[in-house]
């Protein structure tokens, strides 16, 4: 959808700022949107069918179209209207994002830009960028999705690889490290840590497992080794973390 679309003209880009509560209906927009979040949420329903829009997820606004927003939580949303030259959507869709922060900082740049005559070839060329990396980002998620629910759901293997995630996406193990941290931001090692460490928070506010056993259970090899990783991500000893969040069930 994104992979071939020409853009004519960046018509609008502002902030909109949206209150709780907000209800609001859009009639036949007049043109195309890619809109951002940077803290809240808001609800679109367009024909039934109802799109979050939050800080993990960019929402392109299809040109022509009559749809609802309802503000779920007070936020701001940076939003980039532009016109191209051929139909690209007649639904409203929802992007994933990660590394949110860097579309924020490109939309800023066109912000600034957007202030003074003579910068639209610097524009295009920024919104362009924007737009693949977007693109870039669903072609790479579709690739690396089979490892990721390989991880969901071997995360207590201690001895899981890289080259074993790489053979769930049928790819090298070189190219699945590259196209991963290239998504994520991080390395794979990385991602299953922040796995192990939110499943091992869970067991801890629960209360029903000592340490020795979460850290078995959330694929450490040790208890030694948890409790380092453990402090070195949330900067409590896992003891300290059970005394600040544990659930006293009545």
């Amino acid at each position: 959808m994104l992979k071939y679309i020409t853009i004519t003209d960046i018509k609008e880009i502002f902030t909109v700022l949206s209150p709780k509560g907000r209800l609001e209906k859009i009639e036949n927009r007049k043109c195309f949107g890619l809109s951002f979040c940077t803290e809240g949420q808001i609800t679109y329903t367009h024909n039934k069918n109802k799109i979050i829009s939050d800080k993990n997820h960019a929402i392109l606004l299809p040109e022509g179209q009559t749809y609802t927003i309802y503000g779920d939580k007070t936020g701001s949303f940076p939003v980039i209207n532009f016109t191209c030259a051929d139909a690209l959507c007649d639904t409203i869709v929802s992007l994933p994002l990660q590394n949110t922060e860097a579309y924020i900082k490109d939309y800023e740049k066109l912000r600034t830009l957007s202030l003074f005559d003579g910068n639209r070839a610097e524009m295009m060329s920024i919104f362009y960028h924007i737009l693949y990396r977007l693109c870039a980002q669903s072609s790479s998620s579709k690739i690396i999705m089979p490892a990721i629910k390989y991880l969901e759901n071997n995360y207590q293997n201690p001895h899981l690889t890289n080259a074993e995630l790489a053979l769930q996406c049928n790819i090298s193990e070189i190219y699945f490290r590259r196209i991963f941290t290239k998504h994520y931001n991080m390395t794979p090692k990385q991602f299953l840590i922040d796995i192990r460490i939110k499943k091992a928070k869970q067991h801890l506010s629960e209360g029903t497992l000592k340490i020795n056993a979460i850290a078995i259970k959330c694929g450490f090899s040790n208890q030694y080794h948890f409790c380092r990783v453990f402090k070195e991500r949330t900067g409590l000893t896992p003891t300290e973390y059970i005394k600040q969040n544990k659930i006293y069930k009545i």
